[in-house]
């Protein structure tokens, strides 16, 4: 993860077609795809369409805790499994971070909670009671961190679980009993049992050395030099395996969830960061080093393609439910706005991209609208 860079506060509604514009043979969508986006420079949320028209910015609107000129920094965002809130971590307070509730119908702030230090990944549960959000923390010494746990009706934090050093990319299980975060300086993934809010197992990434723990990493447990610095944790969607994208070796290492054991460490793209998985068996890995996003064939664990991306510091990435669209989030570099670039997981190029404002880095799914008007 970098650091945030601080940079003035503008967002652009420019449109981009392969080439950026979709190609004679390509078919634009029938239907319209909706992405949120959080840009940590800018403390602003986008919305992002995606439709028969290309890649639009429907609308941003700020976020954030700090007066001033201070920049909040938001960083993570979930949606409600309803889709009728959603949550967005802010990473940099004073010192605490914190989650803000949001309802999608207005935008409208209507919880907050504070949390621990520089809050980063959240997800929720399918039944949307609780987030699951890891706090980062970049600020003083490298010590043990943490995930919190909070209750989405009240916005309040029903447990801090102590995990390792620098823990990322959190991320649940599709039923909702374990949670999965990578810890950047400890070279583990650390699986929470949800049922009992504690620590259920621990496994060790750094290559050659791979095993699996049950409980808690020991407290003086610490890689001395992190050869994976892991920083995603990717369940399968049938929870069989988990992914984890090795930021610092070039690879994803899947684990087997049942055996918490070593399957297979797959050669990736320079300085592979976020994940995520299809239910028809793709996996899009944004290359962070690389100014790429890959695709990969899961089963047999064979890159399909590598493509770059329109501006460098590519981060967050999103499948839609149907399987048909990767969409991600391009961090940009010094004043450059952030980018929002849609794949198409058919034909395996970048069909729209869209200017977001500063710093894409997180982004989830929406919905999606018919983009065909009624019979009268």
């Amino acid at each position: 993860m970098m650091t945030a860079i601080w940079r003035r506060c503008f967002s652009l509604s420019v449109v981009y077609f392969l080439g950026l514009g979709l190609s004679a043979q390509e078919t634009p969508p029938s239907k319209t795809y909706f992405v949120y986006v959080v840009c940590e420079s800018a403390d602003k949320i986008a919305v992002v369409s995606f439709g028969p028209d290309g890649a639009k910015l429907d609308h941003t609107l700020h976020t954030g805790i700090l007066p001033g000129a201070d920049i909040s920094g938001p960083h993570g965002i979930v949606m409600s499994p309803d889709r009728q809130f959603y949550y967005v971590t802010i990473a940099h307070g004073r010192p605490f971070g914190q989650a803000l509730k949001y309802r999608t119908k207005d935008d409208m702030v209507v919880g907050h909670v504070t949390l621990g230090y520089f809050p980063a990944t959240v997800d929720i549960t399918p039944d949307g009671n609780f987030i699951y959000e890891v706090n980062f923390n970049l600020h003083g010494d490298m010590v043990p961190s943490s995930v919190s746990v909070v209750a989405t009706d009240e916005m309040v934090e029903a447990a801090r679980i102590p995990t390792c050093v620098m823990p990322h990319g959190s991320r649940l299980n599709s039923a909702g009993t374990r949670q999965y975060s990578a810890c950047m300086m400890d070279d583990m993934l650390v699986e929470i049992d949800t049922t009992k809010f504690a620590v259920s197992r621990h496994f060790l990434l750094s290559k050659g050395k791979e095993a699996g723990e049950q409980g808690s990493p020991p407290k003086d447990q610490h890689a001395m030099t992190a050869t994976c610095s892991p920083t995603w944790a990717q369940p399968s969607p049938d929870g069989k395996s988990v992914y984890v994208a090795c930021n610092k070796s070039d690879e994803i290492v899947e684990v087997v969830a049942d055996t918490w054991s070593l399957k297979r460490r797959i050669p990736a793209g320079s300085g592979v960061y976020n994940l995520a998985v299809s239910t028809d068996g793709k996996m899009a890995a944004t290359n962070k080093r690389g100014q790429s996003v890959s695709i990969f064939d899961v089963p047999s664990g064979r890159e399909l393609v590598r493509l770059p991306t329109k501006r460098k510091i590519p981060d967050g990435v999103v499948i839609s439910p149907d399987n048909l669209y990767a969409f991600v989030a391009v961090e940009g570099i010094g004043s450059e706005p952030g980018t929002v670039e849609v794949v198409d997981l058919r034909t395996f190029k970048t069909v729209a991209a869209v200017d977001v404002p500063e710093q894409a880095v997180g982004i989830d799914f929406w919905k999606t609208e018919s983009s065909i008007a009624p019979d009268k």
